[in-house]
């Protein structure tokens, strides 16, 4: 009471409490914001503002939260919860997405450069017809195939910037970015990487290549696609994005990103913020992966 300290740090996150337990990429990333608390003797609170809560209980989690400040993880530009952190006026690092809030630190990936750099390998093998699937654009229940207006209107940059990856690396090719074919989904389950890619081949069969924004739609493109038959890399290549274990270990063709070192800089940059009182932008480094997943087109 003295120090007027809670001797926490709150984490907020708007996708279900499981996911953080559940995901491979984003339970990296708690570990690693555990380990920054950890050292530096403070503890972890993780507030729960999913879709499950009411937007007047989630608000309520935020404001009733007895931590010295935010780390907030990845939400749209226009996430109600991300206002009511601000409100609180304590310390707080965004990571990955929005972007460019004043007097706010912020850590990240160059996502257009690391998915640019996956979808130039996968021109440079010969794919001309491409689709994309890719976690949801907004926080409204959208799911399927995305057309321009929805591209336009995305609230999540992290998403938006690995479509306009996709879509530069095919412009310098000289392939057509309005041809790729590009399929939503609004839950990250263990199907919906498959549900995303029979949309994806009924709106265009002549696909020669999936890309996804995420591992766990890529893994389950693979299990569907090898249920239907179809082979991988032979009749269809297939990449990801996160560098999961299991993906490695599967040989998937992805970017690797370090999400354990994300989180840990997070914490850092919140519990000991840089001596210039100013925020900071940090960018880690990715690493293309080039597994068995991806070759020329059959």
């Amino acid at each position: 009471m003295r120090t007027r300290k809670a001797g926490a740090v709150g984490l907020v996150m708007a996708e279900p409490l499981t996911y953080s337990f559940s995901d491979p990429a984003t339970r990296n990333f708690v570990a690693g914001v555990a380990q920054s608390c950890e050292a530096l003797g403070q503890g972890l609170l993780l507030v729960a503002v999913g879709p499950s809560r009411s937007l007047e209980d989630g608000t309520a989690a935020v404001l009733a939260a007895g931590v010295d400040g935010f780390v907030v993880y990845s939400v749209g530009d226009d996430d109600p919860y991300l206002q009511v952190v601000l409100q609180r006026r304590l310390p707080v690092v965004i990571v990955d997405q929005p972007k460019g809030l004043p007097r706010v630190s912020r850590v990240g990936i160059d996502d257009r450069a690391a998915m640019r750099g996956l979808a130039d390998y996968v021109l440079g093998l010969g794919h001309r017809q491409i689709g994309l699937l890719t976690m949801r654009l907004g926080r409204d229940r959208r799911q399927g195939l995305v057309d321009g207006d929805r591209l336009r209107s995305c609230t999540f940059d992290v998403q938006r910037e690995r479509i306009i990856g996709v879509r530069e690396a095919m412009t310098a090719a000289g392939v057509d970015p309005d041809s790729l074919t590009v399929v939503e989904s609004y839950e990250h389950l263990a199907t919906s990487g498959g549900c995303a890619a029979k949309v994806a081949l009924e709106a265009n069969p002549r696909i020669t290549a999936l890309m996804c924004t995420a591992d766990i739609l890529a893994l389950s493109a693979m299990d569907y696609l090898r249920a239907h038959g179809s082979y991988v890399p032979g009749q269809m290549s297939v990449t990801g994005f996160d560098g999961v274990p299991e993906a490695i270990s599967r040989g998937l063709t992805t970017v690797a990103q370090p999400s354990l070192q994300k989180g840990r800089r997070a914490g850092e940059l919140l519990l000991k913020p840089p001596r210039s009182g100013l925020p900071a932008v940090e960018l880690l480094d990715t690493e293309l992966i080039r597994g068995r997943t991806a070759g020329p087109p059959a």
